[in-house]
This record gives C-alpha cells, structure tokens and sequence, in this order.
C-alpha cells in the first residue's frame, strides 16, 4: 500500500506518451518524484520540464529499451545508484500488433513477449523485495481486458496481457498482507496512439472509449483500494464477465470481426499502449 505520494518516487516504464505519460502527471500533481522511463527521451524531456514547471516535479530521466532482456537489470541499477527509493512502480511499457498469420515476423512477436511479459516480470521482481522489507509500496501492472479472452490476429498480444493479469493477481495475493499492493489495471478502448500503430486506426472512431485521465484515476483508486485487478469502466467491465460466461469458441470466433487485418503484408511500428 502507497504510505503517501508526497515526496516518493515512482518508476513509470513507457512515459513517453498515452497512459505512461498521464501516470506521470497525474502522480506528479500528487507530490510525486518521477523515475520516467522509455524509448523517446525528447518526449520525456518536455513532460518532464511541464512536471517540474507545474509542481516542482524531480524527474530522472532513462532512455532506454525494455525488450532488451538486460535492460531491467540496468534500469534498476541506474535508478539504485541515484539513491533513489522507489514506493511505487508502474509497468506500463508494452505493445500490441495486429497480424494475420502470413504476414507475422516471428522477430517482432518475440519483441512483444520480451517487452509484455520478460521486461513486466523482471522489474516487479527486482523492486518488490525492497517494498516487503519496507513494509509498503505498490505496484501496478498494466493489462487489458483482452486479458480475459483469446483475440483473433493479436493472440500473442492477448496472451501477454493474460499472463499479466494471472502474474498479478498471484503476486497481490503474496504480498496482500506485508503492506504491499499489486493491481493490474485492465483498461479497454482507450485515446492513445496503440490502435493506430497496433494497424486498426479506426478503432478509436467507431468503439466508445476512455480518456486516459480516467484509466488512471481508475487505477489509482484501486490501489488504495489494495484491489489485485481493475477495469476501468462499466462496459467493459461488464464485457469482461461476459466473455467468461460465453463458450470460448464462440468469443474467439466474435473477435474476428473486430481485428482482421485489411492490409496484409503492413508493418504498423509497435507502440506502449493497454
């Protein structure tokens, strides 16, 4: 559990922009230090000069690459020799890739399990003893409510997001009672650039979806809620129990309307995103 968010330093992998950068401001708004971390650091150097300039914000800056499997290890290392105590960390940094199976670069598949699952798994692990010794803290791991099912053309990206929720929910039962909190955050349809880089653009015109002020404020309550998951929004959360209720040929065959490639042979650039 968050003992309190003034003056503590998060860890927000994924800064760069959408839900990694609202976290940022959000947390910073709180009396939060921030640790931001991602690939584009002239992204992050101008969210950090607005933190600092609205709330006197300290930011420590990381470019780095988190689907290389030694970056954890390295960005933890860089954070510890900053004297720097972390009270909360928040694994936003992941992708998703929309593929039929012709068209699949097993490379890039392999980036997304390194970055979704290796990079999620080897920071929580790497922070979560120092919490326990601590006797407080919180991390969120960020999912998706494709969590709950297997999509069709994003089976490797749906997988990951499983794997992250069931990853959580294990660890928060763990930790529950040390002063420890771990949430996975299930977000749906949300207003970053995922769905247009991900290859399904339109996604954002023709589904309802969430701002990510909402997503984390949603996420954040659940915290201090010392909750092990949350979606974000009725709808979804009501479509995440539903899909539990359906046969699963069924819910797999559905999700091929919504995600079939139209361009086969596109190569959409992978991006952070739920």
């Amino acid at each position: 559990m968050i003992e309190a968010y003034a003056d503590r330093w998060a860890l927000v992998t994924g800064a760069s922009s959408g839900i990694g950068a609202e976290f940022a401001r959000v947390l910073a708004a709180r009396g939060m230090h921030l640790v931001l971390a991602a690939r584009r650091q002239e992204l992050m150097d101008a969210l950090a000069a607005d933190l600092h300039t609205r709330h006197g914000t300290r930011c420590h800056i990381v470019p780095i690459d988190l689907a290389d499997p030694a970056s954890p290890a390295t960005l933890v290392e860089e954070i510890r020799g900053q004297g720097i105590t972390l009270e909360l960390l928040v694994n936003n940094a992941g992708f998703g890739a929309v593929r039929d199976v012709e068209s699949t670069d097993p490379e890039l598949m392999q980036n997304l399990i390194r970055l979704n699952i290796g990079a999620l798994t080897n920071l929580t692990y790497r922070v979560l003893p120092g919490m326990l010794e601590r006797g407080h803290g919180a991390v969120i791991n960020v999912a998706s409510v494709a969590a709950f099912q297997p999509v069709a053309y994003m089976g490797p990206y749906s997988a990951s997001k499983a794997y992250v929720l069931h990853f959580s929910e294990a660890l928060w039962a763990e930790v529950r009672d040390r002063g420890v909190t771990v949430t996975a955050l299930c977000p749906g349809v949300t207003q970053t650039e995922f769905f247009q880089v991900a290859g399904v653009p339109n996604w954002l015109k023709k589904h309802r979806s969430q701002s990510v002020d909402e997503v984390v404020r949603a996420a954040l309550k659940a915290v201090e809620r010392r909750r092990q998951y949350v979606v974000p929004g009725w709808i979804n959360y009501l479509l995440s129990l539903c899909v539990r209720l359906a046969p699963r040929s069924i819910v797999v065959k559905e999700s091929m309307k919504y995600f079939r490639p139209k361009n086969r042979g596109t190569d959409p650039n992978a991006a952070a995103g739920p």
